[in-house]
This record gives C-alpha cells, sequence and structure tokens, in this order.
C-alpha cells in the first residue's frame, strides 16, 4: 500500500497520520504527503513532496504508485485561494487517480456545512440522502463542489471512492475556545454579531457559558465531533468494501445541545449560563449508516468532550493558532 495524504499538518490530517504509520495493519505501508505551508516530522517510511494542489505537476509527481488517497486538505474563507486549492486541487487529484495502473481507493474528507448545518431547517435528521445546501461563504460552497466532483467521478469513470462528511471537529480545548466571551474565540458565530460589544466585553473572564437558543427559541442543538472519532472512521474506511461509492456521515451519536451544556458546567463547575437569542436551526447529523456500515462508533459524547476541553493544558510550544480564516 502508498498513501497519499493532503492536510497532513492540519488537525485531522495530524492525528491520522501517526496513528495510520503505528498501526499494524498497515505496516509497511508507505506514505507520501503534500505539504504547502508547514512541514512533517521525518519518518522512514515517508515522503514529503512540497507544493501546492494547484499545480497539477505537483499532484502528478505525488501520485506516483500510489494505491489509496485520504484528501483533507482545504482553504475557509479565503477567496482568492479557495478555487484554485478546493476545486482545482479536487479536479487535479481525482484526475492523476483516474489515470494512474495503481489506484484502489479515494477517501474524501467533507463537511456538514455542505448540507448547511445550522443555518438550513431540516424536519428530520440530516441523513446523506438529505439535499446539498451550502450555508452562506465560499467555504461551505467548495465543500459541495468537492462532494459532487467525487460523486461525478463516481459515475463517469467507476472509481472506487467515498466521502466521509464530518461536523465541526474538536481537538484539545477547542470546545472550551468555542464557547468562549474572550479575544480568543474559536471558531463562531462570533459573540459580537449576536450580542452588543460591552455585553461581549462584560462577560469576557466570567464563568459564563452561552446558551444559544434556536429559531424555536429553544437550547440550540449543533453536531460535533471528536478528531480522534474521525480518525477511527477513515480507518475504519480504509479498504472496506463496503464504502465504493457511498457517503457516511461521521459525528456524535446526538448533537450538542447547549442546553445540557449550560446544565453540566453548572453542576461541575459552578458557570452560569446567558441565552442568547438566534436565528439558527437545530439540527441533528445521522451516523446510523457509518456505524451500520462501517462498525464505526464514535467514543466521545457530551460529557467526555467537556471535561477533555477543561482539563487540557497547553505545552508552551502548542500555542493556540489560527492558520486560516473562517
Amino acid at each position: 500500500m502508498k498513501l497519499l495524504i493532503t492536510g497532513a499538518t492540519g488537525k485531522v490530517g495530524s492525528h491520522f497520520l501517526p496513528a495510520f504509520l503505528a498501526s499494524g495493519r498497515f505496516a509497511g505501508a508507505e506514505v507520501v504527503a503534500i505539504c504547502h505551508n508547514r512541514d512533517l516530522p521525518p519518518h522512514d517510511r515517508l515522503t514529503v513532496i512540497k507544493g501546492s494542489l494547484s499545480e497539477r505537476a505537483t499532484v502528478v509527481k505525488a501520485m506516483t504508485g500510489v494505491s489509496h488517497v485520504v484528501h483533507m486538505a482545504a482553504v475557509k474563507e479565503s477567496p482568492d485561494l479557495v478555487i484554485d486549492v478546493a476545486v482545482k486541487g479536487m479536479f487535479h487529484l481525482l484526475e492523476a487517480f483516474r489515470a494512474s495502473p495503481s489506484a484502489k481507493q479515494f477517501i474524501l474528507i467533507g463537511g456538514d456545512c455542505s448540507v448547511g448545518h445550522i443555518f438550513h431547517r431540516y424536519d428530520t435528521p440530516v441523513t446523506e440522502t438529505s439535499p446539498r445546501r451550502a450555508y452562506p461563504g465560499c467555504y461551505a460552497l467548495t465543500k459541495v463542489i468537492e462532494e459532487v466532483m467525487l460523486e461525478q467521478y463516481q459515475i463517469q469513470y467507476g472509481i472506487n471512492a467515498c466521502c466521509l462528511r464530518a461536523p465541526w471537529i474538536m481537538e484539545k480545548d477547542d470546545f472550551r475556545y468555542a464557547l468562549s466571551f474572550g479575544e480568543e474565540q474559536f471558531g463562531g458565530p462570533p459573540w459580537g454579531e449576536l450580542l452588543p460589544q460591552a455585553e461581549v466585553a462584560r462577560l469576557s473572564g466570567q464563568q459564563v457559558v452561552p446558551l444559544m437558543l434556536d429559531e424555536r427559541g429553544t437550547p440550540l442543538k449543533r453536531n460535533f465531533v471528536h478528531v480522534s472519532d474521525v480518525v477511527g472512521a477513515i480507518m475504519a474506511a480504509i479498504d472496506n468494501p463496503a464504502t465504493n461509492g457511498e457517503l457516511f456521515n461521521i459525528s456524535m451519536d446526538e448533537p450538542v445541545d447547549y442546553g445540557r451544556v449550560a446544565e453540566y458546567l453548572k453542576d461541575t463547575r459552578g458557570y452560569s449560563a446567558i441565552e442568547i437569542p438566534t436565528r439558527f436551526f437545530s439540527n441533528w447529523l445521522d451516523n446510523a449508516k457509518a456505524r451500520l456500515w462501517l462498525g464505526w462508533r464514535p467514543v466521545y459524547e457530551l460529557g467526555p468532550l467537556i471535561e477533555d476541553a477543561w482539563n487540557y493544558v497547553r505545552a508552551q510550544n502548542d500555542p493556540r493558532q489560527i492558520w486560516y480564516p473562517g
């Protein structure tokens, strides 16, 4: 086996690559990683190719002798880069893969932004057959395009491919800072878009948790997944014949309920909650297909997700750093 991985230095890639190299199941497998901005530590089974997915020659070189592809590289709200990297890059990968005599399986890591997560109403759980509806912004648009491109290459050329669609992926102390009113807030929505800036400043540094309410006025339900569970799903998908031509939702068994988060933090740490009305929709990304077909189960539920985030202590050489807008 020779695996090509994109996004190897990103959140999922930095967890997946060590797990893959350490797995006895894939002992002896070679790995090729396309890296653009960041580097990887050396490994005797790893080859790093510096370049961009927007460069056809880089992709063709990296695909030489490759049997499997795990494509997770992405740019978010960067309009100047998004078409070249996400769309052209996906095209270069698919073209090189379909032309390669050694190609066996292509795995795309997608996102629930392709179904609009909290921006669009779904009256039933969101499954793999729910309509694609991107939320505003170039990132969500490209995730829809990637899924459609993969689907059409399966139809056009019969390639063995699948998409693992994940919601907001958490690691380390991400979840804690997603609920922070300080300048270090991770992700969105920015609280300044939902509350007066003076109120956000007042809440900063206090033991207060945001309790977002959906458009009905009830606690918002939003989908999350821990990075280790995404890694587990990728490992379960590699060389699994059940994945051919399929799309799988990879998420926690239940969405995160902001009301339950507020209750948990009140009971365990004495936090108070502030209700924040929104126009968002509560949705449930249904992972039943992945559990049934892949034999995969997410390990993380709400309690461990909160505990890990609040108990995590960062090393001095591991500061919180935002690598891309959005």
